[in-house]
């Protein structure tokens, strides 16, 4: 904490911070607006959480209380030239490469480019013409959220945004269906060449082999002042129910102690402010039960309802059927990539343990809402790969470009 705040404005917050409980860098850097209005945070406060959060991701934070000094705000930083970051703020070529770099995080320990993502796109079911997959995922342009209600790229800051918290629930066209795309991170034989990597799967799992899924709510999601403990208990529930109305993200993690599932974790539930603007859920969906460990991840590493399915059906349908497992000498000691995404993990700072089982894989799948179907599934075939993050608010924001365009057809019809 003391590192992270610096000698910059937060340090004078600091007391008060640990006081209301943001005393670890994983909870300050999912504040909300809500939370930063009730500790009275100035513009000025904002602006340093913002682009220490940002140098904190890439392990930069050398360089907070320069950065702040300037009195500029993040957006405004990253559109000082190379000449200017060098001599102005003294920063070293190597991380003025990392500082402009805004396509991932945690770029200490970048994967090596041959991580490039693999992706086949599928289900031929789904026409061409009318599909909102037509084309390999991106990375994220901010013209893409346009659409949105409001624009996320025209303020000085994402916590400026008065975000929404739903979104009108579109109606999707009878017999359409997501043209689904299935991804994973490449793999190489490990432990020269002795051990072959595990196979995926190359076809998106069918929307029935999930909408049935029994699943248990473990956590609601946490709003300001909530008790961090879990009391209450849902009974059991069909996973369909999750996206009936709107969009959802289902990220399956192998176990919540795990420091590689809690960075990924923390990183896709910061941007949480894009997706409730993109009228898209978040749920973490888990294949064990623990309670401790389940009050140790929540809301510390993830603020979003917490999954219990004790039949391991999504996991299963990431593999085709059946679980997708390695060993930990093989999948991990032995495997380069899977040791890179752990120093990644590292760079976030967060705790871990080693209670559970984890050898079964996650992943993470986007399903549109009523019966649209799988939109997007990502397969973690090295432990610790992520679903890049520019892939999955790709994935989201056509899925919102396409309930508009719908709507505006819906309008037009009705006027005729």
């Amino acid at each position: 904490m003391e590192e992270f705040v610096g000698n910059g404005s937060l340090r004078e917050l600091l007391p008060k911070l640990l006081q209301d409980g943001w005393d670890d860098v994983p909870a300050l850097k999912i504040m909300n607006s809500e939370d930063m209005d009730e500790l009275g945070m100035s513009r000025q406060h904002k602006d340093a959480l913002e682009i220490r959060s940002y140098l904190h991701d890439r392990s930069l934070l050398q360089y907070g209380d320069k950065l702040e000094a300037t009195e500029k705000c993040l957006p405004e930083l990253l559109s000082l030239s190379t000449a200017d970051l060098s001599s102005q703020l003294e920063m070293k070529r190597g991380h003025i490469a990392r500082f402009l770099d805004r396509t991932s995080a945690c770029a200490t320990d970048p994967l090596p480019v041959s991580h490039s993502l693999l992706t086949r796109r599928q289900n031929t079911m789904a026409s061409i013409n009318n599909s909102i997959y037509r084309k390999e995922p991106s990375s994220l342009k901010s013209r893409k959220l346009q659409s949105t209600s409001r624009t996320l790229g025209s303020s000085r800051s994402l916590y400026n945004l008065p975000l929404e918290q739903s979104m009108a629930s579109f109606k999707i066209k009878v017999g359409h269906v997501f043209k689904g795309i299935v991804a994973a991170m490449p793999a190489d034989p490990t432990a020269c060449g002795c051990v072959q990597p595990p196979p995926i799967v190359e076809n998106v799992a069918p929307y029935s082999t999930i909408e049935n899924i029994s699943v248990q709510k473990l956590t609601p999601e946490y709003k300001t002042g909530m008790e961090h403990l879990v009391k209450t208990k849902t009974p059991p529930m069909k996973a369909s129910e999750l996206w009936r109305e709107k969009p959802a993200i289902l990220l399956c993690i192998r176990r919540p102690g795990c420091i590689m599932c809690r960075a990924e974790a923390h990183q896709l539930y910061s941007k949480k402010p894009i997706f409730d603007a993109l009228g898209v859920q978040l749920y973490v969906v888990l294949h064990e039960h623990i309670e401790t460990e389940v009050k140790d991840f929540w809301p510390r590493y993830w603020g979003g309802v917490v999954l219990f399915d004790r039949g391991k059906e999504f996991f299963k349908a990431l593999g085709g059927g059946k679980l997708l497992k390695d060993k930990f000498i093989t999948g991990f000691l032995f495997n380069p990539r899977a040791i890179a995404n752990y120093k990644r993990a590292k760079t976030i700072a967060v705790d871990q343990n080693f209670k559970g089982e984890g050898e079964i894989k996650g992943g993470l799948f986007i399903v549109g809402r009523g019966k649209s179907g799988i939109a997007y599934q990502f397969i973690e075939r090295n432990f610790g790969d992520w679903a890049p993050l520019d892939e999955v608010i790709e994935i989201c924001t056509r899925i919102q470009n396409e309930h508009h365009s719908q709507l505006e057809s819906t309008k037009s019809f009705h006027a005729e």
